[in-house]
C-alpha cells in the first residue's frame, strides 16, 4: 500500500471554479459533518451538482445528493486529478497521474470535516488506445460525449479522464466508479454500445483493464492493485 507520509491540501488549478459544500444525504450520518474541501475544484452553479468530467451540461454531472459521504469526498477530491508524466499513454497507470496529491487532499478534507474514513474500494476502468491519423476527432468525441451521459444516469461515475493523442496516435482514458455494479449499465446503453462498434474502425489497437482503488483507514494508505471477480 502507498503510504501518505504528510497530509497537505494541494492548491487546486487556477480554472477551477468554487467548491460547494457537502449536501448530507439521510442515510449516511457523517455526511452532515462534512465541511467543504480547502482550495478549489471544478462545480456548477448548483452546490448538488459537480463536474466530474471534460463535459460541462447537466447530463454530464454528478449529483452530490444522491451520494454519500465518503464518495463525496473522493469526487471532490478526484476533481484534481491530472497526468504527471506526457507518456501516461504508455507508462504504468500508478505512476502517470497525481495520485498522491488526490489522497493527501482527501485525507486533509476528511480530517478537517471529522469524517471517519473507513477502508473501502472503488472500481477503475483504464482504456488504452491508438488512433490512425484518418480517424476523425469530432466523430469520436460525439460519441464519447453520448457514452458518457448514459453512464452518468446511474450517478455512480465518480470520475471520468481522458488524454489527447500523443504523435504515434496513443491515448488513455479512465473511469473511476463507486463498484463495479454501476459500470454495467453504463457499458449496455445505445450511446456505449455505438462508441464499441465505432472501435473496430476508429483505433488501431485497444485495451481495457481493470483495477481495483484501495483507499485505507483515515487514507493514511492506498493502492491500486488488478481487479479479480
Amino acid at each position: 500500500m502507498q503510504k501518505l507520509l504528510e497530509v497537505v491540501s494541494p492548491k487546486a488549478p487556477a480554472s477551477a471554479g468554487n467548491l460547494a459544500a457537502f449536501p448530507a444525504k439521510s442515510e449516511d450520518p457523517d455526511a452532515s459533518q462534512i465541511l467543504p474541501i480547502d482550495g478549489k475544484a471544478q462545480t456548477t452553479a448548483s452546490e448538488d451538482l459537480l463536474m466530474v468530467s471534460p463535459y460541462t451540461t447537466r447530463p454530464h454531472l454528478l449529483d452530490l445528493t444522491l451520494l454519500n459521504g465518503a464518495q463525496i469526498l473522493l469526487a471532490k477530491a478526484l476533481t484534481i486529478l491530472a497526468p504527471v508524466a506526457a507518456s501516461y499513454a504508455t507508462s504504468p497507470y500508478i505512476s502517470s497521474f497525481n495520485w498522491k496529491a488526490v489522497f493527501s487532499l482527501l485525507a486533509a478534507s476528511a480530517k478537517a470535516s471529522g469524517y471517519a474514513w473507513k477502508e473501502q474500494f472503488f472500481y477503475v476502468i483504464i482504456f488504452r488506445s491508438q488512433i490512425p491519423p484518418s480517424t476523425s476527432r469530432s466523430d469520436l468525441a460525439a460519441l464519447d460525449m453520448k457514452a458518457h451521459a448514459e453512464a452518468m444516469v446511474g450517478n455512480g461515475l465518480l470520475k471520468y479522464w481522458f488524454g489527447t493523442p500523443d504523435a504515434d496516435g496513443r491515448n488513455l482514458a479512465t473511469c473511476i466508479w463507486r463498484r463495479r455494479e454501476d459500470a454495467l449499465p453504463g457499458s449496455s446503453g445505445e450511446g456505449h454500445k455505438a462508441a464499441m462498434r465505432a472501435t473496430i474502425k476508429m483505433y488501431t489497437e485497444w485495451l481495457v483493464e481493470r483495477r481495483k482503488l484501495i483507499v485505507g483507514e483515515n487514507v493514511q494508505n492506498w493502492d491500486i492493485i488488478p481487479w479479480t471477480d
